[in-house]
């Protein structure tokens, strides 16, 4: 017998604008008959197949140490790494480390609007180009 993921859940101080913030991101979207609101305590958002979904659930306490678990975001064969980079700093996100290398290998490490950190790697062409 196997399992599977039903959803990725993140702990949050403010479940709606961090389902907001990730939708943007990884171009998620909200339910439609059941659209986040500001104050909910529980936001859904669902990959554009509904293949993935994110939780956040608003809980009293702010991030304490370093994260467990988190997201390494491949960036799209159209921009490559360092445009989705500059994309996702518009939105909020911040710069916690630089991981790039001369070769153009590597990462950034960033983090969302509450502090829980990602990374952004290069794109499958990129890979294939180097």
């Amino acid at each position: 017998m196997t399992v599977s993921i039903s959803h990725t859940t993140f702990d949050s101080l403010d479940a709606c604008a961090q389902s907001k913030f990730w939708a943007q991101v990884l171009d998620f979207r909200e339910d439609p008959a059941d659209p986040n609101q500001p104050g909910d305590d529980e936001c859904m958002i669902y990959s554009p197949d509904g293949t993935h979904r994110l939780l956040f659930i608003t809980v009293p306490d702010s991030k304490q140490v370093k994260n467990r678990v988190h997201l390494d975001l491949q960036a799209s064969d159209l921009g490559g790494r360092d445009r989705e980079l500059e994309r996702i700093l518009t939105f909020g996100a911040t710069q916690v480390d630089d991981q790039r290398r001369p070769d153009g290998t590597g990462w950034v490490v960033l983090a969302d609007p509450e502090g829980n950190e990602f990374c952004i790697l290069r794109s499958e062409a990129e890979r294939t180009a180097a």
